[in-house]
C-alpha cells in the first residue's frame, strides 16, 4: 500500500478555521524540512571534518562524537512528524486492507486518534524528564553545554507527531470520500496496481 498527496483543499471558499489549520501544517512542514536538511548536513560535515582531522593531523575532533549524538537525536525525533505527514510511517495493515472503504476510514480515525494521544502523552513525559535534567545542571563532557539541550528535541518531535495525527483525524472526519493517511496524503493502491500490471506485462 502506498499513499499519494492530494490537493490540500477542494474548490470553493475555505472556512477560516480550515485555512488556519492548512497554514499551520505548511509552517510545520517548513520547520521540519529545515531542521532535517540542516541537521543531516551538519552531521555530514562534522563526520567528514573528523575523518580529515584524524588522518591528516593525527588527532580526532574532541567534540565530534558528542555533536553527532546530539544531531542523531534531533533528526530522529523531528523526522517522526515529517514521516507522519508524508504517510511513510510503518503500518501493520493486513487486517486493515481487508476492510471496505467506510470501515477503513473509521479504523484510520481510531488509529490516528489513539496514536496521537500516545504521542502527546510521550511528549509530556519526555518534557518532564528534560525539565528534571535541566534542574540538575549537568553538562556534556566535551562541549560543556547543558545536557538538557541534547534531549529537548524528544518532546518537540513527539508533539509535532501528535499534531500530525490530530490533523489526520480532522481530515478523515471532514472528507467523506477518501481515506487519508495524513493531512496531505490519501490512502491509495494505484502505485501497487501499476506495478503489478507492469510486472504482468513483462512476463508476457
Amino acid at each position: 500500500m502506498d499513499g499519494r498527496s492530494g490537493p490540500p483543499e477542494g474548490g470553493g471558499r475555505r472556512h477560516p478555521a480550515l485555512a488556519a489549520v492548512t497554514l499551520l501544517d505548511r509552517i510545520l512542514a517548513k520547520v521540519e524540512s529545515f531542521i532535517l536538511a540542516y541537521g543531516i548536513l551538519a552531521m555530514f560535515l562534522n563526520t567528514i571534518s573528523n575523518v580529515v582531522s584524524r588522518y591528516i593531523f593525527g588527532q580526532s575532533l574532541y567534540f565530534s562524537e558528542e555533536l553527532n549524538q546530539f544531531l542523531i537525536v534531533l533528526v530522529t525525533f523531528v523526522g517522526l512528524g515529517y514521516a507522519t505527514r508524508r504517510g511513510r510511517h510503518i503500518r501493520m495493515s493486513a487486517f486493515y486492507d481487508q476492510l471496505g472503504d467506510r470501515a477503513r476510514k473509521g479504523l484510520m480515525i481510531v488509529i490516528a486518534a489513539v496514536t496521537g494521544a500516545v504521542m502527546f502523552w510521550l511528549a509530556w513525559v519526555s518534557l518532564e524528564y528534560v525539565m528534571s535534567v535541566a534542574t540538575s545542571r549537568r553538562v556534556t563532557p566535551a562541549l560543556q553545554v547543558p545536557l538538557y539541550l541534547t534531549y529537548v528535541w524528544v518532546p518537540f518531535g513527539f508533539f509535532l507527531t501528535g499534531i500530525q495525527y490530530a490533523l489526520t483525524v480532522l481530515r478523515n472526519l471532514r472528507d467523506s470520500d477518501d481515506v487519508w493517511l495524513s493531512w496531505e496524503t490519501i490512502d491509495t493502491y494505484e502505485d501497487i496496481d501499476d506495478t503489478m500490471a507492469q510486472s504482468g506485462a513483462d512476463r508476457e
